[in-house]
């Protein structure tokens, strides 16, 4: 084990995406940083790369945040590598679209396990481990108010992860922990570009209230402020992070 005095990060779904700019962005802030990937080990050890060639510290770990071990897999290693963590970013997610009357058992169950359930490990997890002072920052989405045909099953997994929010917030309020969620709008990322044709996506942005699409350092620069010093007055509360679209 390596002591530090930085702040310990941990970031699911770090690999690629919004929690690779997440996991930069921390790293940029002073952070050592927990790279955590599924399955995607190249990104993972790249962004790893580019960190410490910026003179930061991170690891890439692999867990499976759906797995009844995954969260505490990612503290260990917190633990192994630096004594401990301060931070927990519960980013990973999946998104699979269909009407209500559509949603296969197989998708509505992975959905629930990844979304929901592993927010909840990480919560959990982090309610046990992390250190007095800390800060829970978990992903919701704007879909939860925009109420779109196609993200019922997607929408009810962030609509849960926000009363979790609330609640932990006032469960670890003695331990100064401070528990917020980010909800995006729509981010120029794979998983809300996947599967939409080029003229929705061109009608998405032409229809945002600023004329374009979220970017990845767009919702990090809003994670590094609840996640910073300055941010621990604020707690219990969901950032609709969309530019206005709601």
């Amino acid at each position: 084990m390596i002591m530090t005095d930085r702040k310990v990060a941990i970031v699911t779904g770090a690999g690629q995406g919004i929690g690779a700019a997440l996991a930069e962005r921390l790293a940029q802030d002073g952070m050592a940083v927990i790279v955590n990937y599924a399955r995607s080990q190249a990104p993972a050890a790249a962004l790893v790369a580019r960190i410490q060639a910026g003179g930061g510290a991170a690891r890439a770990v692999q867990a499976d945040i759906a797995a009844p071990g995954g969260m505490a897999r990612l503290f260990d290693a917190a633990g192994a590598a630096w004594g401990g963590a301060d931070v927990l970013v519960n980013n990973a997610g999946i998104m699979q679209l269909a009407p209500l009357a559509e949603v296969g058992d197989a998708d509505f169950e992975r959905q629930v396990a990844v979304n929901l359930g592993g927010v909840f490990r990480g919560l959990r997890e982090a309610a046990r481990r992390l250190r007095d002072g800390g800060r829970i920052v978990s992903f919701s989405s704007s879909v939860v108010g925009l109420w779109q045909p196609g993200y019922g099953v997607y929408a009810a997994t962030k609509a849960a992860v926000e009363a979790m929010t609330h609640v932990l917030a006032k469960e670890l309020g003695g331990r100064r922990i401070s528990v917020n969620a980010v909800a995006p709008g729509p981010v120029e990322t794979a998983l809300f570009l996947d599967g939409k044709p080029a003229e929705l996506v061109e009608s998405i942005r032409r229809g945002h209230p600023q004329g374009r699409l979220g970017q990845p350092q767009d919702i990090a620069g809003v994670v590094s402020f609840l996640a910073g010093p300055d941010g621990g007055w604020v707690s219990g509360q969901v950032i609709r992070a969309n530019g206005g679209v709601v």
